[in-house]
């Protein structure tokens, strides 16, 4: 086996876990840096570090046989849609299971983390420590920092983005309230559903840009992500083209619920998965609403030239991806676009790794660990990408692939589908990353150079 450089991961939620499960398949000596004193970042309810998403009554909207991953099967008395109480059980057994937390310093936010002339990294921690590594690994989450709308004017009641919100009566009081909730993915459907039931005594409005394709969880009695899978070997845009009518014919023209016509076809935008919430908007429990168009105090005019009254506004309207220890100008994702060869890999910086940053559909979980796997490979010197050149060429080809079809929103730049990353992964891009080792080497990073030096001395 080469030798391997030493490598510093930051963050120990499901990017971080499966990185450094594949980096100690392969030897790699590596220390993962995670803020909070628990695993499971977004998976962590009430994670004090502040990076939790999850709210009371949240179940994954992911089937488990798609959460599973290859080498830790999920139990299979879980149900179809798991509680995120039991994603963040089913972490903490992959965790014990490989010996994971041994190489987690807990509590040890890494405030700043600077490249070095000649390769390698600098790590200082909020204890006041600096470290070095050959290689570092980014791996801390992109739902975590609130994305809010910029509306005109100012509300003069209580606003929320939907990743503060924990249940009716946390961090507001959410009883005989009226409401808007601003924006109609998945959060914002769970939250508006919750929120309308009569036993609450709210009056409930939802509030969507762009609208959006409403997909039940089940259909035919099995989970609809299991059906709906696509196929590696055919065209996306003919498997695109086959499935464009299949809402309609599931659950009915949006407009029939009050919501607004969505303003893209089917798989051109992240479809929303929900049971709830075409029940509640035909109970008369939900009203829906178009765009707001600004803000009046305690008024919301909206697009249509409606106004209404509310006491609380709950913005669910995306993350920012975010990069706090690193400085901007060396790395960051205006408007969340950032380039990244196969979503990992920064051209022309060999020592950084990116792990996690994809909206993978129909779930990130098997795409991590598809992606640890390269990044197993590559820091222990059996995989090598292309250069510079070639890795720009083959991300717009990619972002074409992936992106090209879906609206320009800031939550749909990194869109992909992920059974046919991970049959590239394996087939195609790993082979090819296999022989450019055997014809050029693996890439000189830090370690591998200055133990190279020292043999050769």
């Amino acid at each position: 086996m080469p030798t391997t450089p030493t490598v510093a991961v930051i963050g120990a939620g499901i990017s971080g876990l499966t990185a450094g499960k594949i980096l100690r398949d392969y030897g790699v000596d590596y220390t993962c840096f995670e803020s909070s004193d628990r695993i499971g970042g977004n998976w962590a309810f009430g994670n004090p570090n502040g990076h939790s998403s999850a709210y009371r009554s949240l179940h994954i909207d992911t089937s488990k046989s798609l959460l599973s991953f290859a080498d830790f099967p999920i139990p299979a008395d879980y149900p179809d849609f798991p509680h995120h109480s039991d994603i963040k059980n089913y972490l903490e057994a992959y965790a014990e299971a490989f010996d994971l937390k041994a190489r987690i310093r807990f509590r040890t936010r890494v405030e700043h983390a600077q490249r070095l002339d000649g390769g390698g990294w600098s790590l200082r921690t909020g204890d006041g420590e600096t470290s070095q590594f050959d290689v570092l690994v980014v791996a801390n989450g992109h739902h975590w920092d609130p994305r809010y709308p910029d509306f005109p004017g100012e509300f003069g009641g209580e606003t929320i983005h939907s990743h503060h919100y924990i249940d009716p009566r946390t961090p507001l009081d959410l009883y005989g309230k009226r409401i808007l909730v601003v924006g109609i993915g998945n959060s914002a459907a769970d939250i508006a559903s919750e929120l309308s039931q009569k036993s609450y005594d709210n009056q409930v409005t939802l509030s969507t840009r762009s609208g959006a394709w409403i997909i039940p969880r089940y259909i035919l009695g099995r989970p609809a992500d299991v059906l709906a899978r696509t196929k590696p070997y055919l065209p996306l845009s003919w498997q695109r083209l086959v499935l464009r009518k299949a809402p309609l014919l599931i659950s009915g023209r949006p407009e029939r619920f009050g919501l607004p016509r969505p303003n893209h076809h089917f798989l051109e935008a992240h479809p929303t998965m929900s049971n709830d919430l075409l029940l509640r908007l035909g109970s008369g429990d939900l009203v829906a609403k178009p765009d707001v168009r600004r803000l009046d105090g305690e008024e919301v005019e909206f697009v249509d030239g409606t106004r209404s009254t509310f006491d609380v506004i709950i913005y669910a309207t995306g993350y920012n991806i975010t990069f706090p220890f690193l400085d901007p100008e060396f790395l960051s994702a205006p408007d969340n676009k950032i380039r990244l060869y196969k979503r990992m890999f920064v051209p022309g910086i060999d020592d950084l790794v990116l792990i996690g940053f994809a909206q993978a559909v129909p779930t990130l979980f098997p795409f991590v660990e598809c992606q640890s796997r390269v990044l197993g490979a590559y820091v222990a010197g059996f995989y090598r990408p292309p250069d510079p050149a070639e890795m720009e060429r083959v991300i717009d080809a990619d972002n074409a692939r992936f992106t090209g079809h879906v609206t320009d929103r800031p939550r749909h730049t990194q869109q992909l589908d992920y059974f046919v990353y991970e049959h590239d992964a394996r087939t195609k891009e790993l082979p090819a990353g296999a022989a450019r080792v055997a014809a050029q080497g693996p890439v000189p990073l830090a370690g591998r150079v200055r133990t190279a030096a020292t043999s050769r001395g």
